[in-house]
């Protein structure tokens, strides 16, 4: 996971009330946008590329590495968003 979403989990995991609007914004119409909104807001400057290109970059940087990397290509990456989700429901 990267800096800024790990900043995102330490501070909803110190503040209920910022939890509690993390888990609001899956209601909205656009929830990856506001939560990008409620970050930044935290002065926590999160993207919606940055959000979602998270898991693509953590598989990219596996398949790079140069001993003991993966030698064939995922079918999938982590969803960074549904592994906040799951980060601050702990």
């Amino acid at each position: 996971m990267n800096e800024k979403l790990s900043m995102l989990i330490a501070a909803a995991r110190k503040n209920p009330d910022l939890k509690r609007r993390l888990f609001k914004s899956r209601e909205s119409a656009e929830p990856v946008l506001e939560l990008c909104r409620i970050a930044t807001d935290e002065g926590i400057s999160l993207t919606i590329e940055e959000l979602l290109g998270a898991g693509q970059e953590y598989a990219d940087n596996l398949l790079k590495s140069c001993n003991g990397g993966a030698t064939y290509p995922f079918e999938f990456y982590d969803d960074a968003y549904e592994m906040l989700f799951a980060a601050i429901s702990v």
